[in-house]
This record gives structure tokens, sequence and C-alpha cells, in this order.
């Protein structure tokens, strides 16, 4: 029977677990050194009054290596990303998650057993986060920060534009070693090939018309920090070479010059295209992509994930009335309807220029549907058979310049292969993207877990 410790008070956590477990609870993790074996620890983050990394760290003295699960009262950024920082298995809130505690500790435990609970550098807790949100991708993300933070590798964080992926980078440096030292970013669509070189490498006086001293570029600027590189996709192959040499060499060479200048430095990279797609089309080079992407992190759109839209709402109302002297109290219940039904093409950033507009226009102290510069027209989403039709029309323009390959080499099972393929496809992106995580991947597929375990079986995706 395995043997669970619970730190806290009430016995709250051990009370949702049920049968077929050994249950302890202590109110700090000191009552840990009565016991000699323990299978998991159940920590409430509340009973954490010298810090949470510090009470982790307690039990890790006591009984190294043992999954701990960080359990709160409800989402919280900052506690999920330390949680998983200090080394903690998981983060569960007891509130708004779809899973239930027993269900989390069971993965742990098979984890457990299976060897796959690792252990992450300690790192002192940071400050608040500028990240907001409480929707289960959103914490996938929180958890997914806290574990890749305290490495060097370098990330590739994917997303459509206004997403908040340079927020996300932000959060990375902010709770790696490296924090308090530069944290600079550069947007490559938005400068000129020409200039984007020199800003990130700087150039020798005399290098060109114009250069009439020596420029530190931004990457020697962050030396010992990180560099953000948004847009990455836009960077002429060029400029790619040249940050490619940086990542595997960390040294690089100031436009005109010709002594070798050696960086240490953290790079995060984002794009909002398909950096797959550019190395098919030979914009990108294969070899920079992989290195790129040691670790990666989606940010889904906001209309993947509405629940966060009135938590983001009113962050933004908070923030944008105390920039305008505004005293506006709050949001009518209709406005607040319209902005979860609108699909926020622009995403993040466009409810945010929502708000600054309608705090502006507000004449009382609510903010109503007319405040807001929402066309109406483009408000409605489109409808499930708009989205049938539109996933049609994608599935047919793959399909049709490989349809006569096909009639030759699976004449009679061409059906049988596509649809085979296609759900090998999304069933090893789901797992890919919930950290092979089966009861969640299973859920947001709608099937049950064993169908999901046959598949994995069938199709071979251990």
């Amino acid at each position: 029977m395995k043997r669970i410790v619970a730190i806290e008070e009430g016995g709250r956590l051990t009370s949702q677990l049920g049968e077929g477990y050994e249950l302890f609870n202590f109110p700090s993790w000191e009552g840990l050194k009565a016991i000699e074996k323990v299978d998991l620890i159940l920590l409430d983050s509340s009973l954490c009054p010298s810090g949470l990394g510090a009470v982790i760290r307690g039990c890790n003295q006591t009984h190294p290596q043992i999954p701990i699960i960080v359990c709160s009262e409800k989402v919280s950024t900052s506690l999920a990303i330390e949680a998983m920082r200090e080394g903690a298995y998981d983060y569960y809130p007891l509130s708004g998650s779809h899973l239930s505690l027993r269900e989390v500790v069971e993965e742990a435990l098979k984890a457990e057993k299976k060897g796959k609970v690792a252990r992450l550098p300690k790192l002192a807790p940071e400050g608040e986060e500028p990240l907001i949100g409480e929707s289960p991708e959103m914490l996938e993300i929180y958890k997914l920060i806290g574990q890749i933070a305290p490495s060097d590798i370098s990330v590739l964080i994917q997303g459509e534009s206004g997403t908040g992926k340079e927020l996300v980078a932000s959060a990375i440096h902010q709770n790696s070693p490296r924090r308090g030292k530069p944290f600079l970013a550069v947007n490559c669509a938005s400068i000129p090939d020409t200039l984007l070189e020199s800003e990130l490498f700087g150039y020798e006086k005399g290098a060109f018309t114009g250069a009439v001293e020596r420029r530190r570029g931004k990457l020697e600027q962050c030396d010992g920090g990180t560099i953000f590189l948004d847009e990455i996709a836009d960077m002429s192959p060029a400029i790619q070479s040249k940050v490619l040499r940086v990542l595997e060499g960390h040294e690089f060479y100031r436009l005109g010059g010709n002594k070798g200048i050696r960086v240490n430095v953290r790079v995060i990279t984002a794009t909002n295209k398909s950096l797959v797609k550019c190395v098919r089309e030979g914009s990108f080079r294969v070899d920079l992509f992989y290195r790129l992407k040691l670790a990666s992190i989606y940010l889904p759109p906001l209309r993947e994930r509405r629940g966060d839209i009135p938590l983001l709402a009113h962050h933004f109302l908070k923030k944008f009335s105390t920039q305008f002297n505004r005293q506006i109290r709050g949001i009518s219940p209709q406005a607040m309807e319209l902005l979860k039904d609108y699909p926020w093409p622009g995403n993040v950033r466009e409810l945010e220029n929502n708000l600054q507009t309608a705090v502006i226009l507000a004449k009382g102290d609510v903010l109503l549907p007319e405040h807001f510069p929402i066309n109406q027209e483009e408000e409605k989403p489109p409808s499930g058979e708009e989205f049938k039709d539109s996933y049609t029309k994608l599935f047919s323009d793959l399909i049709n310049p490989l349809f006569d390959e096909l009639r030759t080499t699976h004449r009679g099972k061409i059906y049988d292969k596509l649809t085979g393929s296609l759900e090998k496809a999304l069933i090893s992106l789901t797992l890919k993207r919930l950290r092979s995580n089966q009861v969640r991947a299973a859920e947001l597929l709608g099937i049950s877990r064993n169908t999901l375990r046959d598949r994995i079986r069938k199709h071979g995706l251990y």
C-alpha cells in the first residue's frame, strides 16, 4: 500500500484521496522525520511561512527523490512557476481543475515507479509574474516555465501575434539564474536586414558610411543575460548563419571587425509562423531550427481560453483606470458577454487595446458595450459549419497533390492509410503538447482513456 504524507491542517487533501493509501498528516515538513518510507508528498502551499522553496528543500532533505505535489486553493501564476522551478513533480489547484486530486496522485506514483520523476536546480523565489490566466492551458505553460527556466537551453515560443510571447520569455528569464542580468528583446520583422545585423552584432568605427564610432550590439549588451528574438522566421539566411555561430560557439564578430567577441547569452526565440514550413520552403536553416527548439512552448490564442477573458479584462480595466485617473468600478454583464463572445483575432493585445479605448470613452463608472470599438459584424464567431468547411478545404488542399501517388501505392487502402495517419498525428501532437499526460489528452480529444491507450499501442506512440 502506497504511503502518502500530506503537509496540511484539517485533512482537506487526504480526504479527497479515498481508500487504498496509507495516509499521514503533519502541520509542517519536519514531521516527515518521523516516517522512514514515503511514496509521495502533498504540500498545502498556505503552510509555507518560510517560503515554498524552503519547504520543498526541507522535504527533499528528509526524503530525497520523492514526488511532491504542491496544492493551492486556486490557480496562482507565481506558485505554479515556483513549484516546478523548485523541483516539485506537479502543481495542483484545488478549484478549477478538471482532474481529481486522486488522478493526479496516481499519475505521479506511476511516473515515480517508472523513474520519470526528475529534480530540478533549486532557486530562490522570484517576484510576481506578469502572466495572467487561470485556464488549464495557461497552467500547463506556468509549470513548463518553472521546469525549463533554471537551465540554459534555447527556447522556441510559438503562437499567434498578440498572445504574449514576450511575457513568457521575460518570465523564463526572471525565474532563471540569469535574473538580475539584462533581458533585451529584438523584433526581427520590424528591422531591415542591413540594420538588424548591426543591431545584433554591433559595428566598428568606419565599418560603413555613418559609423563614426564603435557600437556594441544587443548580444554584447546582454552578456550574462537573455536575448529574446521575436519573429525569428523573418530573419534572413545570412543573419541566421551568424546566430547559429553564436549558439554553437558563443562567439561573433562586429561588422567591420576581425576580432572574435565571446558572449554568454541565453537565446529565446518566438514566431507566429510555422518554422517547419519555412524549413521545407528553404527560407529557414534546418540546423538552426533544431538548435533553437531544444524546448518549445505553444501559446494558445485567446479564443481557445475564453475563460481567461474576464480575468484579463479586469486586469486591464484596473491598469488603465489608474493610468488615466478614471474611477471605473466595473464592466457591465452585457459588455462582458460581448468580450467573451468575440473571437479576438488580435488576441490579448487586441483585448488590451479595447479596454484602453473603453476606459477613455466611458462617461460613467461602468463600461458598457458601446464603449468598446469592436465591429459588430466581426464579433460573430464562425459557426460550426464554417469551421467544418474550413477543415474540409484544408485537408483537401493537403491530399490533392498526393492523390495520384496514393492511387498507385495504396489502391484499396487509401481510406485506412489517411485516417490512420491523421489519427496518429493528432494523438502524437496532443500528447506532446500535454507532456504525455494521458488523462488530459483523452479529455481534450473527447475519447475515453482506454480508447487512447488502445490507439497509442496501435500506432506505437509509447
